[in-house]
């Protein structure tokens, strides 16, 4: 194949179908992989998604508000991470946190 005397469109053509050929390719093969996984997992007397998810994450906690705009009480702030736009103005105004706590 001369790729150097190619027209600029044949060229064009031939990427895009490599790519979908790379593509197919990986799909394939990830596929493959989890088939294998599966029966692995089957033998052994699990499941796939048993094996995957018994590492899982912690649930996160949910921390309750404690501080609240004056102005708009459905606007909380936990304390926790960067303050709201609401926190910072009342504090430039002068105010404090204890002014804003729940």
């Amino acid at each position: 194949m001369d790729l150097e005397n190619m027209p600029l469109d044949e060229l064009k053509s031939l990427r895009k179908r490599v790519e979908k050929a790379i593509e197919s390719f990986q799909d394939r093969k990830k596929k493959e992989a989890i088939d294998q996984l599966e029966k692995t997992a089957r033998d052994m007397g699990f499941s796939l998604a048993e094996l995957t998810s018994a590492g899982g994450t912690k649930p996160r906690r949910t921390v309750a508000p404690k501080y609240a705009n004056p102005a708009d009480k459905s606007q909380t702030w936990t304390g926790r991470g960067r303050k709201p736009l609401w926190v910072q103005a009342a504090l430039d105004s002068g105010k404090s946190l204890d002014d804003l706590a729940i």
